[in-house]
């Protein structure tokens, strides 16, 4: 009799309970909303995801959010719009915002000093003074080029590289690499020519056939937007290839994308770095520690990449201290 009564209890009492300590019993995970500036395959967001979801993964539940500003820019105030629109509907107990446009058209006009819910920034490339960070509840990762690094491995591989020149689209994050690249430029190891910036593939050929006798190097960060000459969009991945070729000297980038497709070697910033630090960095704000206690940072790692096709197109027969370490592709192939 006394098992029976006991067992009548151990069901009633969820029954008497108030709904609000039952939830309690089976207290719920804290929401996370991470706002990506670009697309959802970009390989950059893709590398911040998987550690966001390595660290974050069991302990939050996460939402995510793609402004597709890589792609279609004139439309990132109205995605930041409607991130703001399902910020108000997850109600996140924490916010991750990646690379500049997140800050710029979404956290600085919607979330910071407006809202007690912390928000963790990562892949920023603009001087944090920019956006007012850090502000009230607002913290994270900044990323910075390894352009010396870089520069380093490419004479491991080639020998002198005395100047190098660079050539990047128009772009607003264009524009931000160009003036850590200006503000850097005095302490690297090797004298900037010239910053081109073609807008169409006609015009790179041209520039990269002038620089060709000039440069030891050419650093080529991205070409997404170039046309043709016809007015036609031509992939990044097809820019890139043809205007390496055309320079046919060693070249080097700080993304992977660009390396398999075609340039000689870079020393890559981590998305894997930015990822997991931001997630750190929110899961201290969850737990309690204020905003303002947890510190801006950077990225201090870096990982170097060495494309073995171009370095046998080039003629280059490497030292085996060179190439020990680094990661070793080949060049995708295009059509």
């Amino acid at each position: 009799m006394l098992k029976t009564l006991s067992l009548y209890w151990i069901f009633l009492i969820p029954v008497l309970l108030p709904v609000s300590s039952v939830c309690a019993l089976a207290a719920e995970k804290p929401r996370v909303l991470v706002v990506f500036s670009y697309e959802p395959d970009y390989l950059w967001d893709v590398e911040i995801r998987e550690e966001l979801e390595k660290v974050l993964g069991d302990a939050a539940e996460l939402t995510y959010f793609y402004m597709n500003t890589k792609v279609d820019l004139e439309n990132g105030s109205v995605k930041a719009a409607e991130a703001y629109q399902t910020f108000l509907a997850v109600q996140p107990d924490g916010v991750i915002s990646v690379d500049d446009n997140a800050q710029a058209m979404f956290v600085v006009p919607y979330l910071k000093n407006k809202t007690p819910v912390p928000v963790i920034f990562c892949g920023v490339n603009a001087d944090p003074e920019v956006y007012g960070y850090p502000a009230e509840n607002v913290t994270g990762i900044l990323e910075r080029y390894h352009f010396e690094e870089t520069l380093a491995l490419n004479r491991q591989l080639a020998g002198k590289t005395d100047n190098f020149v660079v050539m990047v689209n128009r772009s607003p994050l264009a524009d931000l690499v160009v003036k850590e690249l200006e503000q850097k430029k005095t302490s690297l190891s090797a004298e900037l020519l010239a910053v081109l910036q073609p807008e169409t593939l006609p015009e790179a050929f041209e520039m990269a056939n002038a620089y060709r006798h000039q440069a030891d190097l050419l650093l080529l960060l991205t070409l997404k937007g170039i046309v043709d000459g016809q007015g036609r969009l031509v992939s990044d991945a097809q820019a890139i290839s043809s205007v390496a070729r055309a320079f046919n000297k060693p070249t080097a980038a700080t993304t992977e994308f660009v390396i398999r497709n075609g340039v000689l070697s870079g020393v890559l910033a981590s998305g894997q770095e930015q990822g997991r630090q931001a997630a750190l960095m929110l899961k201290q704000a969850l737990q309690g520690t204020p905003v303002k206690q947890i510190p801006m940072t950077r990225n201090y790692q870096g990982r170097r990449m060495i494309n073995v096709t171009v370095m046998k197109e080039l003629g280059i027969v490497p030292r085996p201290m060179a190439i020990r370490g680094a990661t070793l592709v080949h060049s995708a192939a295009h059509l």
